[in-house]
């Protein structure tokens, strides 16, 4: 007894083990069923098999109406209905409309001799015809032809519906899973760690949640308990879909992908059931990896949709899948990737611990980053020796991974349009130049009037950047057409983790620094500051309602989470003294920015005049008309240092050289 008890103890009481429900089993009850109607149709007639001399007598006694002589000496003979009960033994209506007399006679033209002799004395006036004998194929085929088209049909239409809406989609799969799956043998992801640069932190990372599944007893052996989720957080383009690839290109296990909007359907219940699926297909495939792509499109907030309440298809689709994610074992080897860019709207609940234990940040590249992501990207293109990648990672603060291999793939494109065999500094740099700022418009017509006025509005950003303390250094100013630009000056921003009210100011100031040379210099004013008045309106508004840095309104923030709140969380008077404080500053800045061109008027026009002839200008330009900068940046230093260093390098190399 114990040991029966023992082997029934893994089956659950009461449950037996029924087939799976299939598609094939419904088209052979139905081809039965049609078959069968066919057979029994009531409509059809009866056939009585009688000798030859049964049928004389039928002849004889004028039951006949219509005779039929085939080429084999068969005959079928239709009766009259008033004779069907004599002939058949059996009411009309169970014999049906058309009941024949089939016999075989012995020969054509006996049956001919017969026919007339019978209608001479008045037996027979009933129809005569003789025909060629059907195969008994063909028959069965042509009766049963409508039947089978109407099958053919049917199931021509089921499978159009099964297959509609892509993998797992259509009608009868609509609750299914559209995972992609990829695993061991099957298909391969080619992409891993190597691939990945920069990003050290969160490299590490999701390293370890690889180790977790190759190695779980090295973890769970101490106590600790295998985390449930890792959620990747960061701006478009830093590499968080790449983690992921990465992850499932080193991982030995199965890795499931798909993208948040993969769950709403706007059939009811589908987004939960797909939840369901999903899970269903993970632990089944454990140990293994699950990746939600921008999961912000089914786990925002409850009751932040932007339908106002009105779906609530997306909230149970959220309420499922916080229901899977807590409601497997802990060390079941199923560990969810999710990534989104939009984290603030994620629900409160989604983010607790158990369900993603891990918020791995990835954040833009700082210089150093920038350089290994360049190493990468550089990899397929030819490049030649006037590539340097140093200058290149300083060329692109604030440049995404993304950004990056867009830098890498224009450079390689406008070299290919030139017709080089290599791709050059130049062309990095007019990469960087056509992605920052747009196309070159060179055929763009201009009136002398405007080049002064571009120009003197450019000179002026260029004059103040160059002679404010924390303003970015200058690299390059252009009065060429770029995009919707008229013109443009390239900086080089310094990388801080924090920033100043000092800076900002100065920042302010510069930005300032065109509309202020177009008024003092030109007399007039322009629509061409209007990107520069924006800037500056919403910096002074930040720091005045969201970082405190005003007069009247210090060490207060009145910044909003909530993304559909139509309340401003300060009242109308507060209101009217941030508009105030605005104002003040941005009036401040822009008296300052007159009073510096003031002082060096003589530098501006000189600077006006120098874009005016050469129309491109660089820093060294404007260092041989302001002077030297008497405040290098950090990035400046790092600049005049790494300089140095290859300098050095350079001459121990070349004394090495002439020791040998």
């Amino acid at each position: 007894m114990e040991n029966n008890n023992n082997n029934n103890s893994g089956k659950k009481p009461g449950k037996t083990n029924i087939p799976k429900f299939n598609l094939n089993w419904m088209y052979m009850i139905i081809a039965v069923m049609l078959v069968g109607l066919l057979l029994t149709n009531e409509g059809s007639s009866s056939n009585k098999e009688v000798s030859y001399d049964e049928f004389q007598g039928f002849v004889q006694k004028g039951y006949v109406s219509k005779v039929t002589g085939y080429d084999d000496s068969s005959v079928e003979a239709s009766i009259k209905p008033q004779h069907v009960k004599e002939v058949f033994k059996e009411e009309v209506s169970k014999v049906g409309k058309n009941p024949l007399v089939l016999t075989e006679a012995p020969s054509r033209e006996s049956l001919a001799n017969f026919l007339e002799k019978e209608r001479q004395e008045g037996h027979f006036d009933g129809n005569v015809k003789y025909d060629k004998k059907k195969e008994l194929f063909m028959l069965i085929f042509w009766q049963s032809l409508p039947f089978l088209l109407i099958i053919g049909l049917w199931i021509f239409f089921f499978r159009r519906m099964s297959a509609g809406g892509g993998a797992g989609g259509g009608v009868f799969n609509v609750g299914k899973s559209r995972a992609q799956l990829f695993e061991k043998g099957g298909t391969s992801i080619k992409i891993t760690f190597k691939d990945v640069a920069g990003l050290a932190e969160a490299k590490q990372e999701v390293e370890e949640i690889v180790e977790f599944l190759k190695e779980p007893h090295k973890y769970t052996d101490l106590g600790g308990k295998i985390p449930k989720g890792a959620l990747l957080v960061g701006p478009p383009g830093t590499g968080k879909t790449l983690l992921a690839k990465a992850v499932a290109g080193e991982a030995n296990v199965p890795f499931f992908s798909l993208a948040g909007s993969d769950f709403v359907e706007m059939f009811v219940g589908v987004g939960a059931s797909r939840v369901r699926d999903l899970f269903k297909q993970a632990k089944e495939k454990a140990p293994c990896i699950v990746f939600i792509d921008e999961i912000d499109a089914v786990g925002r907030a409850r009751g932040k949709n932007p339908s106002m309440g009105g779906n609530d298809e997306r909230e149970n689709t959220l309420n499922q899948l916080l229901t899977e994610m807590d409601g497997f074992g802990s060390n079941s080897g199923v560990i969810i990737l999710a990534a989104t860019n939009r984290v603030d709207v994620l629900d409160k609940a989604l983010l607790r611990a158990g369900r993603f234990d891990r918020q791995i940040h990835v954040d833009l590249p700082d210089l150093n980053e920038r350089k290994e992501v360049f190493g990468v990207h550089l990899r397929p293109i030819k490049i030649d020796d006037s590539v340097d990648v140093d200058l290149l990672a300083r060329q692109t603060p604030g440049f995404s991974g993304a950004d990056i291999a867009n830098v890498c793939n224009e450079a390689a494109l406008i070299a290919a349009r030139h017709g080089k065999k290599f791709v050059g500094k130049q062309d990095f740099l007019d990469a960087v130049d056509r992605i920052i700022g747009g196309l070159e418009k060179k055929t763009k017509i201009t009136t002398e009037a405007e080049r002064r006025a571009i120009a003197a509005h450019e000179a002026g950003h260029a004059g103040l950047s160059w002679l404010l303390e924390h303003a970015n250094p200058l690299i390059k100013v252009t009065i060429v057409p770029r995009g919707r630009a008229l013109g443009a000056a390239w900086y080089l921003p310094e990388e801080r983790q924090i920033t100043t009210r000092e800076q900002m100011l100065d920042e302010m100031c510069a930005t300032l620094g065109g509309r202020a040379a177009e008024d003092l210099f030109l007399g007039r004013i322009s629509t061409g500051a209007m990107n520069d008045l924006e800037r500056v309106t919403k910096q002074a508004f930040g720091m005045t309602a969201y970082l405190g840095m005003s007069e009247k309104l210090p060490n207060l923030c009145y910044y909003n989470n909530d993304e559909y709140s139509f309340n401003k969380p300060y009242s109308e008077k507060t209101a009217e003294l941030i508009d105030e404080e605005v104002n003040r500053i941005v009036n401040e800045q822009y008296a300052r920015a007159k009073d510096i061109l003031l002082k060096h008027k003589e530098q501006h026009n000189t600077l006006t005049e120098l874009l005016i002839e050469k129309e491109v200008i660089f820093a060294e330009d404007v260092e041989k008309i302001f002077g030297k900068r008497p405040w290098a940046s950090r990035s400046e230093e790092i600049m005049e240092n790494e300089k140095q260093q290859k300098e050095a390098e350079a001459k121990a190399a070349a004394i090495k050289a002439e020791e040998n």
